[in-house]
């Protein structure tokens, strides 16, 4: 069984700045980390390996430097690592991300993929789901428990209200939450390892063959505007020494002055 796991190098979100004049991310000086709910996919990858002897390739597209979390995969005990990495891919989209992830995808044929349910960086949800439409395999989104049954992959998906149960066949593509489980540390000899002897596989836009307009900048329909932090909410009121039909008639009398009721 193969599997690959996409993983992305985000910056620690408890550490992010706004510029207040142009709105966009201050990376100088910001910790970058594996995303999370990618974490917790390649440690459902990793339990599957350990169950059924399954070959994990860690996959990342990004800069250079992102060879840093394709390490820390292999640290953790994935078997190879891919960075798909090129100028032409800069200022991509989820399409053109998806895009490009997808044609290197492609050249591994692997019988599952997993990615994480959305990056704390962008927040949208959308690159997992668009991998297997261009691959044209099932996909199940929010997994919060996966288990490998025969040539099908049984999820538990998990929703606002409710959890589905989903039985996709093989090859297929699920997005990992982070309560799907607790990743794994990385071992010293893992570490070791991952630093010293193993080599990360490189693939650029002449190795997959994308058209310029699929890709980067002139791939993407969207542009994002302008980021911005969460703004703080007021301090709220406190009431003591209320009786219940008193905090009840103050509380209705709260929602009306907001005109809720």
């Amino acid at each position: 069984m193969k599997i690959v796991v996409c993983v992305k190098q985000v910056p620690d979100t408890h550490e992010v700045r706004i510029d207040p004049a142009t709105g966009t991310l201050i990376r100088e000086g910001v910790p970058s980390i594996m995303n999370p709910d990618d974490k917790a996919g390649l440690e459902a990858a990793l339990r599957l390996k350990d169950e059924v002897g399954a070959r994990v390739t860690a996959l990342s597209m990004g800069p250079p430097q992102a060879e840093a979390v394709l390490r820390e995969a292999m640290a953790m005990g994935a078997d190879e690592a891919c960075l798909v990495t090129d100028r032409a891919f800069g200022g991509a989209d989820t399409l053109a991300t998806s895009t490009t992830l997808a044609a290197a995808i492609r050249t591994m044929a692997p019988d599952l993929v997993i990615t994480g349910r959305q990056a704390i960086d962008g927040d949208t949800a959308q690159v997992g789901p668009q991998i297997a439409e261009h691959l044209g395999i099932p996909n199940a989104s929010y997994a919060e428990h996966i288990e490998l049954d025969g040539d099908a992959l049984n999820v538990r998906q998990q929703f606002d209200e409710a959890t589905h149960l989903t039985r996709l066949s093989l090859p297929c593509l699920v997005t990992a939450i982070g309560e799907l489980n607790q990743p794994r540390y990385m071992t010293p000899g893992g570490v070791f390892e991952a630093w010293r002897e193993k080599q990360i596989r490189v693939l650029t836009r002449a190795d997959l063959a994308l058209d310029e307009g699929d890709i980067g900048l002139k791939g993407s329909p969207t542009r994002v505007k302008k980021s911005f932090p969460k703004a703080l909410k007021p301090a709220g009121v406190t009431r003591r020494h209320l009786t219940a039909d008193e905090a009840a008639q103050a509380i209705v009398e709260a929602l009306k002055a907001q005109r809720v009721l």
